[in-house]
């Protein structure tokens, strides 16, 4: 499974350079470059009505390799029209809504079942799985690149999006030899297929984690926009985009590297919090160090640094708090919120920055990170319990208290937490 994560996104980072290319050659239009990867992001954004009860069939590696093959042939719509000549801006939009169904599935698949082979191994390996995944996923960004520049250089665009389906169906037939260690149960229908909200209202950590990621998803056209435009505003077009993906990229590499050893030590609602918090405060020094490339490469280095380490605790509190069906679920409602963000703030970013300018709009992005890190972040709440103690005192109401550790992961609970006593009993607080 590993190998297929980087097979397939070497795949994907290599055609972001190819498609385009080809894109333009085949239709002679600038929009039709956008077409295939704004029709990917449809699937997504309605996948909690079309895949509720379809993901929770994604419990194999046979499963997940079906979701492979289809995907291959929506990777094939383009190359093959190519080939005869017929490419039209239907056969691109096409291959973005059959591959966007694929990768909606997926993706989440890959990590839910990734998980369970890991819970089979013991208490911490789900999570240190799901680090060694995304250090491969990161490895991507550096290692595409320069790989497509050349073969582009050399060959032309067209192999490489032959080169993405290859690689795509090599993955499928990886995920074949996948075996998990005990079959699922198929569960009652009624049961089956949580929707997605109800899984986040069941498990509060999760949806302060899930919070997080959707903000942070929502705020990164502030960095990627936000200095391409800094840099032409301030005559240095395309510098400082460079020395910020750069510096963010090795950042993320050598915290990827690292991740697998420390996210199961380290509690992990506080670590994405912090991590998100210190990616904030990266954001609003960017403009003020702009005036040095060196230095604005540092700065994204730092938080650059702490996105693996946060991305992984997210993937622990899932793997950790979750199994069978609320676990697809789960990651399928991480995937959903953050990618969902990503597209509208890419959507609205332009906009946001012709109004208020790059600067302005990094600083602001920064302190909304910094602000939902200290809202949804595993703080004390004082106050807000002493309000509902003070609400219930006229209730005649049996608590009881339970153990401040009560995580598998040995993160505490709630300082002071109270558990509704009597029928049902107590919450899942894992």
């Amino acid at each position: 499974m590993l190998t297929t994560t980087f097979v397939s996104w070497m795949g994907q980072r290599t055609t972001a350079v190819a498609l385009p290319l080809v894109a333009l050659a085949e239709t002679g239009s600038a929009w039709s470059t956008g077409l295939v990867g704004g029709a990917v992001g449809l699937p997504m954004l309605a996948s909690p009505w079309w895949a509720r009860r379809l993901r929770q069939r994604l419990t194999t590696g046979r499963a997940l390799a079906w979701v492979l093959a289809v995907q291959v042939v929506g990777l094939l719509v383009v190359p093959t029209g190519a080939a005869v000549g017929t490419v039209s801006a239907v056969h691109l939009a096409a291959a973005g809504l059959v591959t966007g169904c694929a990768t909606a599935l997926s993706g989440p698949g890959q990590r839910a079942v990734l998980s369970d082979i890991g819970d089979s191994l013991g208490s911490t390996v789900a999570a240190k799985l799901l680090t060694w995944q995304d250090l491969l996923h990161r490895s991507t960004m550096i290692l595409a690149p320069p790989v497509a520049g050349w073969a582009v250089a050399v060959g032309g665009p067209l192999p490489l999006l032959w080169a993405e389906a290859a690689g795509v169906g090599a993955g499928a037939l990886l995920l074949l030899t996948v075996r998990t260690t005990a079959a699922v149960a198929p569960p009652a229908r009624s049961a089956g297929a949580p929707a997605l909200r109800h899984v986040l209202a069941r498990h509060g950590d999760i949806r302060r984690a899930v919070t997080m990621s959707g903000v942070g998803g929502l705020v990164w056209f502030a960095f990627t926009l936000g200095l391409a435009i800094l840099g032409a505003e301030t005559g240095r077009p395309g510098v400082l985009i460079a020395a910020g993906m750069t510096g963010y990229g090795l950042g993320s590499l050598t915290g990827a590297l690292l991740a697998p050893v420390l996210v199961p030590r380290m509690p992990a609602l506080a670590t994405m919090a912090i991590g998100w918090a210190v990616l904030g405060v990266t954001f609003t020094a960017l403009p003020a160090v702009a005036s040095s490339v060196v230095l604005l490469a540092c700065v994204a280095a730092v938080g650059g640094f702490c996105m693996p380490l946060g991305i992984g605790a997210l993937n622990r509190i899932i793997s950790t708090r979750t199994d069978g069906a609320d676990r697809r679920a789960a990651f399928a409602a991480e995937s959903l919120v953050h990618d969902g963000a990503v597209s509208i703030g890419l959507l609205a970013g332009g906009a946001v920055i012709g109004v208020v300018g790059a600067g302005p709009t990094l600083v602001a992005a920064g302190v909304a990170q910094v602000a939902v890190a200290l809202v949804a972040g595993p703080w004390p709440r004082s106050s807000r319990l002493g309000r509902r103690h003070r609400r219930g005192a006229g209730r005649r109401v049996r608590y009881r208290r339970v153990r401040l550790a009560t995580a598998d992961d040995g993160e505490a609970a709630w300082p002071g937490d109270i558990v509704r006593g009597g029928a049902g009993g107590t919450s899942r607080t894992r």
